[in-house]
């Protein structure tokens, strides 16, 4: 397997404001959300982050699209690294968020024509992108449609095809099924192994584990910021569920406490 991605002792603290130490409930003024984390992922593979809320899996996916900069560690993506070159990073990965917000007055065709001159994507080569991605997703029925008045489904199809204006190799996806519609998530999951098929590289973080079951080839373990495990399915779960083998593992790190 050719490896694409190696992450490489990747940590980041926050400081606690008081409001988020209240809701934390804690004393502590600082917060490890990542902790020396470390991983390979390959071409063409589904790689999944799995772990709880507040485990450090978007953080982590934040540091490798370079929104946020590392304390220390460093993540190397198709041979460019997040700390020392991340424009090229940039130019290599789609990221796509829940939190992506969408301006509420532009419309889909405005949208997609504007990130593919940002990302210098040839005029002939944008309009067929966009005929077949629109079509795919049935987007080309509100492609003059201000996103005010779209879905939150169609809002979050439109998002993932933004991210994709470029083509690019590495899809970094945060959480794909977060509130969506049972229909929509479908859809979604169905393109990201379309893309696989492609020989791209999907890196995404959940929480569910039937997202992990039916997607991913490999996974890691995050509890705490930390990598647990990380592997196949096969090898992590040992003749037990993701579910179940998750659970042990969750009790081991925790102490027995749930």
């Amino acid at each position: 397997m050719e490896e694409i991605l190696k992450v490489d002792g990747l940590s980041k603290t926050f400081t606690l404001s008081r409001k988020q130490q209240k809701i934390e409930r804690t004393t502590a003024k600082r917060k490890v959300a990542v902790d020396n984390l470390s991983f390979s992922a390959y071409r063409g593979e589904i790689f999944g982050l799995l772990g709880p809320n507040g485990a450090g899996k978007t953080t982590t996916l934040r540091m490798l699209s370079t929104l946020i900069r590392p304390d220390s560690g460093d993540a190397v993506l198709d041979g460019c690294s997040v700390v020392n070159q991340p424009a090229e990073v940039r130019g290599k990965i789609g990221f796509l968020t829940s939190e992506l917000k969408l301006e509420d007055f532009f419309t889909p065709n405005y949208l997609f024509d504007f990130f593919s001159e940002l990302h210098g994507v040839d005029e002939e080569v944008r309009n067929q992108r966009k005929k077949e991605m629109f079509g795919r997703f049935g987007i080309d029925q509100f492609a003059e449609v201000k996103v005010a008045n779209l879905s939150t489904g169609m809002k979050q199809k439109l998002s993932l095809v933004i991210s994709l204006v470029h083509d690019p190799e590495v899809v970094i996806f945060d959480e794909p099924t977060n509130g969506l519609d049972v229909l929509t998530a479908r859809t979604v999951t169905d393109y990201l192994q379309e893309l696989r098929s492609q020989g791209k590289t999907i890196i995404l973080s959940t929480h569910i584990f039937s997202l992990v079951e039916r997607l991913c080839d490999r996974v890691g373990i995050i509890i705490d910021g930390r990598l647990t495990a990380c592997g196949p399915l096969t090898e992590i779960c040992n003749g037990l569920s993701i579910e179940d083998r998750f659970f042990e593992m969750y009790k081991e790190v925790k102490g027995g406490e749930e």
